[in-house]
């Protein structure tokens, strides 16, 4: 991926979040496309890790992750 798209990737507007299953409030979130797809070469080596742990555990400790309008933008 090229450092500008890679650039409007991040920049898209959204973001795909993990909420907790048992903390109110807590949760983890990663850029995303409108559709949900996460690039994980443009995440940094602590994001990855992240992903791929909340992703791993959806139904034991996140629930289903959304896609959303992201805060960050």
């Amino acid at each position: 991926m090229s450092a500008n798209h890679q650039s409007l990737y991040l920049s898209s507007g959204y973001e795909l979040r993990f909420e907790s299953l048992f903390v109110e409030g807590r949760g983890m979130s990663f850029p995303c496309d409108a559709t949900g797809q996460v690039d994980l070469d443009a995440l940094s080596e602590r994001a990855r890790c992240n992903y791929l742990y909340a992703r791993a555990v959806v139904g034991r400790e996140f629930r289903t992750p959304a896609v959303r309008l992201s805060d960050l933008h």
